[in-house]
């Protein structure tokens, strides 16, 4: 509970009345740039002398909406005006930790970790970071426990202005409200900071509730309809200059040789900048006075690399896969002996491919630095503000006090904004040419340069009964390690590294593998497979495959067993009844025929992030590509903030998930990404489009996440609308046809 020694409050006369929002951990101080007299002690929920109130959050804006949803939450228990309600970034600082992004993220890995590291505090507290569908799981009650202690301090002031008892007052659309009688929250500010707050947060009380589960609209489309929304690129400051660069292939690359004369010749270039400090530069930049004539002299330059170490392309990496699957794999999961049970059952098998994934975002990757008068500036596409300005404080030397990021509003982030190799690259050349460099790289850089969701591959078994009855599961699934990348990255040093010498075991890799179905034994296997490829983190994660190899298996089993796929599965839910629904509720809007032959129908359910899913598609065949008519999405996700922001995330994943189902992937070529525009990623146009229904399930359960939902049952369900509509079935991701 956030008590009130745990609730700072501060305030000034005429300035008014600012409230942190209490987050753990308390340990730590957070600062507010602030007004001359105007005292800050924390984050602050701030209500202005002229009525604005103003939301410091901690997140980064994506075009998720967790700004608007957010701020909805204060505004909405504060009794506030919409119209009067804003939001701007919170301080970088531990105290705005983020343990359940983390621990979504990582899907719990290494478990070795103490309860120290899960709660965020101690010697290595998680960061302030935005992923993991978590801004509203985390957020919610502190927002919640200082808009509501902002609301009595108000009704306070009212009522001693009055003379009236507090509990007879309440607040109303920026007003508190007694009778007839009505005071502005700006008449009221800088009196109510004088107030003693309430023993706890009187949440739910007075003028909460009204503005909860209703479509208000967003904060940032305003900016973004008219264009003056900024973006990292966009950044312009006195004598700014440009720069673009190339680097190495993956691996251990070097720069052998440039043209320097041809770079130098180009009109307006400044500057021609090989990565410092070492005998072997990994990178080269043009930097000059504007960004196309920075890019003609980087291509003028024709960097040369040299590569060593072990090949990657396409061969590679079937090979790598092939032999992990051969190899024997580590347990992750599982309940029972799958390979236990009577003789006479029979087994199935399939094996399903995935290319490895692209993140893609719009807003290609970018940094500007500016270092003046001992302090460095940066402005940031980043998910985590916190580890992006650890990483320009090591390229530039100094402490991190001595450095200030923006963390700007970002265009797609997908969670390529968890990498921060572009803000060291525009640090160091703002301190070699001693002037702001704003570096944005190419839409070719981008994709060379990606921390791909890894290639993977799936050997699936199981041992059918009676009636198409599973009596035993295995899921074996190779990829490369990626959850042990994750941790150093997110979690650098303190206690993440020895947590992973003492439980190696990579949870994120195949986070999403274990059936949410009633299975008597199963079993989810890691075999780790050796690939040098830069991985990261991609919208949904590992579920981004895993659930594409479970819910097509499921659908060939039941098509083998001879069974209905929607009543066998929801015959096997009875412990998860919310995702049961989400399949009948799906089905029911989608005018399902029983997926029998012909049909083109294919059905999917997924549970993620404390939340439930199930996708109908219609689907099929092309000339040997795969086109999707229709994809009908039912959803529980607990209670709701802003029903409108829950559904554009909903058709967003769902078009992201088409995305993946046929294309944004790429093979690799002498250590090349071998998709090197949009032109070659196969993403759906306008005209691919299909026909979205999306079904909001009422529900009082605990908010879950939504922005990442909608991505993992899309390509299964495509799958198995395919495999209804010509008995082709399609195992691999892009799908295409192999019949």
């Amino acid at each position: 509970m956030i008590d009130r020694r745990r609730l700072l409050i501060g305030g000034g006369a005429g300035l008014g009345l600012t409230v942190a929002w209490g987050l753990w951990p308390r340990d730590y101080p957070a600062a507010l740039p602030t007004l001359p007299g105007e005292q800050a002690f924390g984050g602050w929920l701030t209500i202005a002398s002229d009525g604005r109130v103003m939301v410091a959050l901690p997140q980064t804006e994506m075009g998720q909406g967790s700004w608007t949803g957010l701020a909805q939450i204060v505004a909405d228990e504060l009794g506030a005006d919409w119209r009067t309600v804003g939001a701007f970034p919170a301080p970088i600082t531990p105290f705005y930790a983020n343990p359940v992004g983390l621990d979504s993220l990582l899907e719990g890995m290494p478990a070795a970790l103490p309860d120290a590291w899960r709660g965020g505090g101690g010697v290595d507290p998680a960061p302030m970071l935005t992923a993991g569908s978590s801004s509203i799981r985390m957020f919610e009650e502190p927002a919640r426990a200082a808009a509501a202690t902002a609301r009595a301090l108000l009704i306070q002031a009212a009522a001693a202005r009055w003379s009236v008892a507090a509990a007879d007052c309440t607040t109303r659309d920026g007003f508190v409200v007694h009778g007839a009688q009505r005071l502005r929250f700006a008449d009221l500010a800088a009196a109510a900071a004088h107030q003693a707050p309430p023993a706890e947060p009187p949440i739910g009380q007075g003028g909460a509730g009204r503005l909860m589960g209703q479509p208000l609209p967003r904060l940032d489309s305003p900016a973004k309809v008219d264009g003056s929304a900024n973006f990292t690129a966009d950044i312009r400051l006195p004598d700014m200059a440009h720069a673009a660069i190339r680097q190495g292939p993956i691996g251990d690359s070097h720069l052998v040789a440039i043209d320097r004369a041809a770079g130098e010749a180009v009109r307006g270039i400044v500057a021609i900048v090989e990565e410092p400090d070492t005998d072997r530069p990994r990178w080269v930049a043009a930097v000059a006075a504007t960004g196309w004539a920075a890019q003609r002299a980087l291509d003028a330059l024709r960097p040369r690399f040299a590569t060593t170490g072990p090949r990657i392309d396409d061969d590679a990496i079937a090979t790598a896969l092939a032999r992990a699957l051969a190899d024997t794999g580590r347990r992750i999961a599982g309940e029972g002996d799958p390979d236990d049970g009577p003789a006479a059952a029979r087994t199935l098998t399939a094996e399903y491919r995935v290319a490895a994934g692209v993140h893609a975002a719009i807003e290609t990757t970018a940094a500007v630095a500016a270092f003046a008068d001992g302090q460095l500036q940066c402005w940031v596409q980043t998910q985590a503000p916190g580890l992006a300005r650890r990483a320009a404080a090591q390229a530039a030397g100094l402490s991190e006090r001595q450095v200030v990021i923006h963390a700007m509003p970002v265009g797609g982030g997908f969670g390529a904004g968890l990498d921060h190799a572009v803000v060291a690259q525009a640090t160091v050349l703002a301190m070699r040419l001693k002037r702001p460099v704003n570096l944005v790289w190419s839409r070719g850089e981008t994709l060379l340069h990606d921390r791909y969701r890894p290639p993977a591959a799936a050997r699936m078994t199981a041992r059918l009964g009676a009636g198409g009855a599973i009596l035993g599961w295995r899921a074996r699934i190779a990829t490369p390690p990626v959850g042990a990348g994750l941790v150093e990255r997110l979690r650098p040093g303190g206690l993440s590294a020895l947590a992973m010498r003492l439980d190696p075991a990579d949870r994120y890799a195949v986070a999403g593998g274990a059936p949410p179905y009633r299975l008597p034994a199963w079993a989810v296997d890691h075999h780790v497979a050796e690939l040098p490829l830069p991985t990261g983190h991609l919208r949904g994660g590992a579920h981004g495959y895993s659930c594409f190899f479970t819910e097509s298996f499921l659908d060939e089993i039941a098509h083998e067993a001879g069974v209905e796929p929607l009543s066998w599965r929801i015959g096997m839910l009875g412990q998860n009844p919310r995702l049961a629904r989400c399949l009948s509720t799906a089905a029911s809007l989608g005018g399902w025929e029983g997926g029998i032959a012909g049909s083109g129908q294919g059905i999917a359910a997924h549970a993620f992030r404390d939340s439930t899913i199930a996708v109908m598609a219609e689907a099929h065949w092309r000339e040997g590509r795969p086109v999707v008519d229709r994809l009908v999405a039912a959803v529980d996700c607990g209670r709701i903030v802003n029903p409108d922001l829950v559904r554009q995330q909903i058709e967003g994943g769902l078009i992201f998930g088409l995305a993946h189902a046929l294309g944004a992937a790429t093979g690799f070529d002498r250590n090349l990404a071998t998709v090197r525009g949009f032109d070659r990623l196969g993403l759906p146009r306008l005209a691919d489009t299909p026909d979205l229904t999306v079904e909001l399930i009422r529900s009082d359960e605990a908010p879950g996440g939504v922005s990442e939902l909608a991505v993992p049952p899309v390509a299964p369900a495509i799958a198995n609308a395919l495999a209804a509509s010509t008995g082709l079935r399609a195992r691999t991701l892009p799908l295409r046809s192999e019949g």
